[in-house]
């Protein structure tokens, strides 16, 4: 997809300017067979996290999809399905294709929303914007691979036919720290395979979610292909619970992921498919011989960046006692520069928590630190928003936090030469495989280290965050999910069922291609 050089002052000037331009419609409510659903819930109030903006940056009301707004979505969802499983996947492909576009020409838009509502910065939100438009693509191309009908060798007499074809109707379940790509990769690949969706964005980030199927709409998507319902943990139990679930996709915490498994198991009829991709304590080992330059601001980007608010984002890092102190001194040194503030202003390297509850719940931890360890740098914050600062922590063994802390909070490790092993099992008895870094130039050092590590990703010599749809394929396993992985070529398999034809030719006179090789 297409992109922004921010050292090129047009292009800084515009990317800006989206920003600021950003004007919110004043309800946001769900969307069924192309129609708003109707409001039977109280309006709720979403501000920016940033704080501050008067009316050019105003909140807006959004409106729960509750009552019977969720048998609604799906019914028109179940409804379209026979449809637009049965279209061909070029025409699916095509479509996906054409939205990609429609996303591209409302770049302004979409940044503006995604700055503002969800706080990102503004390199951040293109990068998110680029990563939307990649996944449309990418599964696009994809489904005509897939989905292909294939001629299985047989025997004289017999055709045996096979092809893959949506489950039904999926749950896409989406966070807030991700609200377009995630939120629009999760419904792609269930399009792309020829299902029909009913999305549920996270309660914080529902204008993005809002503007996105509107789009998708304008788009030229048939009715009741994607319905969009809003709501917090109730609207999503009530699509779990529903008898005409063909899959759930989810995204989110390691414990909502497991109460999803929990019910679909025990829900009578089929068994229905959960893809879930949650977080990690992800970890990085650093030894003497890396690069010190480099290490730093690969490690100011895993741990700070967004203001750590990726599943990726690096949590624990093992310094060698050779290097460690240079390299702790280096990394505060770094942090010192990180500038907080409103992302609007381009400027800014971090941008603010998405909300009050997530500030208060970092606090809480930075607050009543684990026993023997010791607070090494607390950066300053702004007061207005939900701003919390990046901290740097000691810990006094090789055992990182015990669950996961979705902030700039970054934990250091010391380890000696003979202790490498023992950090693998650190690493390891966290239950969590997402990402793991790795810095080091000693080859046989890299390759020791990848078939030890249980992470779905792991990157040497570079920063922790940041994969790329088709090059990078994200996810874990463990706590950190069920996989296939996101963006990579086994993911559309899991939004497919098999189908198999077998055809006695003899029947019908005998098989036509054998008899035309007597005239070639």
């Amino acid at each position: 997809s297409s992109g922004g050089e921010l050292g090129y002052r047009k292009e800084y000037l515009n990317l800006a300017q989206a920003a600021t331009r950003f004007a919110p419609p004043t309800e946001i409510h769900g969307i069924v067979d192309h129609q708003p659903l109707a409001i039977t819930a109280p309006g709720r109030p979403i501000d920016r996290p940033a704080g501050g903006g008067g009316d050019q940056h105003g909140s807006f009301m959004w409106y729960p999809s509750e009552g019977d707004g969720v048998a609604k979505a799906m019914a028109a969802a179940r409804a379209a399905f026979p449809a637009w499983s049965r279209a061909p996947v070029e025409m699916r492909s095509s479509f996906l294709h054409q939205y990609a576009d429609l996303l591209e020409k409302n770049q302004d838009q979409l940044l503006g929303e995604m700055v503002n509502e969800a706080g990102k910065t503004i390199d951040d939100a293109l990068a998110e914007l680029r990563e939307a438009i990649d996944f449309c693509r990418f599964y696009a191309d994809e489904a005509t691979r897939v989905c292909q009908q294939r001629t299985l060798p047989g025997p004289a007499g017999e055709e045996n036919i096979w092809h893959m074809h949506g489950r039904g109707v999926f749950a896409c379940i989406s966070p807030w720290n991700f609200p377009l790509a995630i939120f629009l990769g999760q419904i792609t690949a269930a399009l792309a395979a020829g299902n029909c969706v009913v999305a549920k964005p996270a309660e914080q980030t529902p204008l993005i979610a809002f503007t996105a199927i509107k789009l998708m709409i304008e788009a030229g998507l048939p009715k009741g292909v994607v319905n969009l319902v809003l709501g917090d943990g109730k609207v999503g139990a009530a699509l779990i619970a529903h008898p005409d679930l063909g899959g759930v996709v989810f995204t989110g915490s390691t414990q909502t992921a497991r109460a999803i498994n929990q019910n679909l198991a025990a829900k009578p009829g089929p068994i229905v498919p959960l893809i879930a991709e949650t977080g990690g304590i992800n970890a990085m080992i650093v030894d003497s011989t890396a690069l010190p330059e480099q290490v730093c601001d690969d490690v100011i980007n895993s741990a700070f960046k967004s203001a750590g608010q990726r599943c990726s984002a690096l949590r624990v890092l093992y310094l060698q006692d050779d290097i460690a102190d240079q390299m702790t001194g280096m990394i505060i040194g770094a942090a010192k520069e990180v500038q907080l503030g409103d992302p609007v202003d381009l400027a800014v390297d971090v941008g603010p928590i998405i909300d009050a509850a997530a500030r208060a719940t970092l606090m809480a931890y930075t607050d009543t630190l684990p026993s023997g360890s010791e607070l090494l740098y607390r950066g300053d914050a702004p007061t207005d928003g939900t701003f919390f600062a990046p901290h740097i922590i000691a810990l006094p063994g090789l055992e990182g936090p015990e669950k996961e802390v979705f902030g700039p909070v970054l934990h250091i490790c010391r380890w000696s030469a003979d202790q490498l092993d023992s950090v693998i099992a650190a690493i390891n008895g966290t239950g969590y495989g997402l990402t793991f870094g790795v810095h080091s130039r000693l080859d046989t050092m890299i390759d020791y280290l990848v078939p030890r590590i249980n992470a779905g990703n792991i990157y040497a010599n570079r920063n922790m965050i940041g994969a790329v749809v088709g090059v990078q394929p994200f996810g874990g396993a463990g706590l950190s999910g069920t996989g296939p992985k996101a963006g990579g070529p086994n993911y559309l398999m899991r939004f497919c069922e098999e189908k198999t034809v077998s055809i006695n030719t003899a029947a019908a006179g005998g098989n036509a291609s054998l008899i035309a090789l007597d005239d070639a």
